[in-house]
């Protein structure tokens, strides 16, 4: 999985939570390269390594062994001082909870992370976020006077408007309903073809998937698969011919 124009790099991770007989093998040696301005969904059964993988890109968990590189930076081998500037100037992120704060507006949540870093707010980035996001006639508006499909959107504008090299997306439309849902899908595609960003999605649901350019399956730790230019059929077909294999390697054991 090799590609010229890499905005992130995983070579060899990996990651072991517990010890002894209780030790899992979260990452079992994973190489793979994200690739710049397109959007890569990850996918795999319950405990394949999935959030494990997109954590430990983004700095948020720490590799036992390996090495990720986003955007030229050498996360793994980063101080916790380096790790957190590099979260608030260069990495983005959109979370199944919203994580807005609800006593500021639509507006104040956008430019949050500029406020927190107290770098300027780039006007016309932010003028054409906020115009990419739908959310024109929300900005004064409280958490708690807009629907989870808006929340969600709002938190996209976040993580968008820094410029961030990439943003890492865990399950953003857990929480939403199928028409909030195809909203923010449609609005993460979007910042990709419009706006040129790089976004790396963790999601269990097919047709969340395939809004992606390329999809990533996970078993065990491992990569396995990949699908480009997917469907929510051939990402069903791919997922279901995983139970399988990871069937017949237990049975292995």
């Amino acid at each position: 999985m090799t590609t010229t124009e890499a905005i992130a790099t995983a070579r060899g991770l990996v990651k072991t939570y517990g010890s002894g007989e209780a030790a899992v093998r979260a990452l079992d040696g994973v190489d793979v390269d994200f690739e710049r301005g397109r959007m890569t969904a990850i996918m795999g059964p319950s405990g394949s390594g999935k959030s494990t993988l997109m954590h430990c890109m983004a700095g948020l968990d720490r590799v036992d062994s390996g090495e990720v590189v986003v955007d030229g930076e050498p996360v793994s081998r980063m101080r916790e001082r380096e790790l957190t500037r590099l979260r608030r100037t260069r990495l983005g992120f959109v979370f199944q909870a919203f994580n807005l704060v609800p006593t500021l507006t639509a507006l104040e949540n956008i430019t949050l992370p500029l406020d927190i870093a107290r770098r300027p707010v780039d006007q016309a980035q932010l003028a054409q976020v906020v115009d990419a996001v739908g959310l024109s006639d929300r900005l004064s508006h409280k958490p708690g006077q807009l629907s989870g499909g808006q929340q969600q959107r709002v938190a996209c504008a976040r993580a968008l408007v820094t410029r961030p090299a990439v943003v890492f997306a865990d399950e953003p439309t857990g929480n939403l309903d199928s028409t909030s849902s195809g909203e923010v899908l449609g609005f993460l595609r979007r910042s990709v073809d419009e706006l040129g960003q790089s976004v790396v999605m963790v999601t269990h649901d097919p047709t969340a998937a395939s809004y992606a350019h390329r999809v990533l399956f996970l078993a065990d730790g491992r990569l396995v698969a990949e699908v480009a230019d997917p469907t929510p059929e051939t990402v069903l077909a791919t997922l279901g011919s995983l139970t399988p294999q990871r069937a017949a390697a237990e049975a292995t054991l």
